[in-house]
């Protein structure tokens, strides 16, 4: 039709950013850009065939049956009690060190991101279970506001991880991979913030004094209650590294063991009922993001603006290196205004090929931008865990939980600096598997 493809692109892309600051959905302003776009450089009947060829052809594809049975384990976790018990088994094991109840927090909240996958519902929960508990010993109100929102994030890298399965969707890499190279980042997150915690606490100790006094007994009889979360890792680890199951049939598996579980923990036909539903719009908005988005992709890939995107970064005179970190700035500053889903959907189609051309694996920056997905978690103005976390406890100012998510902040900063700087803590579980 005479426009010039790449002009086109550069507006479309335009067009997409100025939709989502306005408050259009991701998904309509994907598929409106996107639809526009092609029929822009392809005419009307041909560029409308495509479109509307996607969502069929996308649905189809075995990869996205992972995210229901992931997101179902989350919803039904929470009905089976296996919050209550990670949390308390973490306070007796852990309780005496400095900042107790706080460490506690982010390795329980670790264990519930192995069953959940969601990091709201990770900060929701934690914020009804954790933070009575923590200010009833008085901790500071900020440090128990802030290690819930910086916990609940941990969903974002431990498996089951919707995040990691959307990254994979969009690059085409494998699920399995990304979803191994996810465990070894989110133990080290969470050591990390422990300690951090543990450090504040020594020096400070009226934030978060030790809890003593459990015995030996005491601890070991708070085992039983983490079967559930040790089943389920073991069930996706093993299935996923061992390769006896895919990732659908692994999270399928860990639904029905959590199922069991939840009705042997007083689960009744409604709560079923209403996890069913949950999980179903929660799964209906993913997909018809995804489907949006892969819309736009197709217009990019007419366009030619991600080719020439990675054309200019490569013929930057800098490093790779300065090059990623200037990257991951931009993705600090973008996921000030955006959701995670949004931001990862927007960018990925033109980013990836850039990164790619650099040299950097696929799955290693994969983790490593989830991991900037959670700093944006946390960070203001958006910053959803910490509005969550306000949501369930309004007796806690927002200010007070975002500052005390400052401490976090700079965990995260240095977790992603030492991820740059040894790259195979993230690529070597994935290796061993394809090895």
């Amino acid at each position: 039709m005479g426009v010039d493809p790449l002009l086109a692109g550069v507006l479309g892309m335009g067009a997409l950013i100025v939709m989502v600051f306005l408050g259009v959905r991701v998904y309509i302003a994907a598929t409106l850009v996107g639809m526009l776009g092609i029929v822009s450089i392809i005419g009307w009947d041909a560029g409308t065939g495509i479109v509307g060829t996607i969502p069929h052809s996308k649905s189809t594809l075995y990869s996205l049956s992972v995210l229901p049975m992931f997101i179902l384990i989350g919803y039904l976790a929470f009905h089976a009690g296996i919050t209550t018990a990670a949390f308390d088994a973490a306070k007796k094991w852990v309780g005496w060190v400095p900042g107790g109840l706080a460490v506690a927090t982010v390795f329980s909240a670790a264990g519930f991101a192995a069953v959940s996958g969601a990091s709201t519902a990770t900060a929701a929960v934690f914020s009804r279970v954790a933070i009575p508990e923590m200010l009833s010993n008085g901790y500071d109100k900020r440090l128990a506001a802030g290690v819930v929102a910086a916990g609940g994030t941990l969903a974002s890298l431990i498996p089951p991880s919707a995040i990691l399965v959307i990254y994979a969707i969009i690059v085409e890499e494998s699920v399995g991979a990304l979803l191994l190279a996810g465990f070894i980042p989110g133990i080290v997150s969470a050591l990390i913030y422990a300690l951090i915690i543990m450090g504040r606490a020594t020096v400070n100790p009226k934030l978060g004094p030790p809890v003593r006094g459990f015995t030996f007994n005491e601890r070991m009889k708070s085992l039983p209650g983490t079967l559930p979360i040790v089943a389920v890792i073991v069930i996706i680890f093993s299935a996923i590294y061992g390769g006896w199951a895919t990732p659908t049939e692994a999270g399928a598996l860990g639904a029905f063991v959590v199922l069991i579980l939840a009705f042997i923990h007083g689960m009744r036909t409604k709560e079923l009922k209403d996890a069913l539903f949950e999980t179903a719009k929660l799964t209906v908005m993913i997909f018809s993001i995804i489907w949006g988005v892969l819309v736009f992709v197709r217009f990019l890939g007419f366009s030619g603006l991600p080719e020439a995107f990675a054309e200019w970064i490569l013929g930057l005179p800098l490093p790779p290196t300065v090059i990623i970190i200037l990257i991951l700035c931009g993705y600090a500053i973008l996921g000030m205004f955006m959701d995670a889903i949004g931001m990862l959907l927007l960018t990925l189609p033109v980013v990836f090929p850039a990164v790619i051309g650099l040299g950097y694996d696929p799955i290693w920056f994969g983790i490593i931008v989830v991991k900037m997905v959670e700093i944006c978690l946390i960070t203001p103005p958006i910053g959803l865990n910490c509005y969550v976390v306000n949501g369930v406890r309004p007796d806690i100012p927002l200010s007070d939980v975002f500052r005390g998510i400052g401490p976090f902040f700079i965990a995260d900063v240095l977790t992603v600096a030492l991820f740059i700087a040894f790259p195979w803590l993230i690529t070597w579980l994935p290796q061993t598997m394809l090895n």
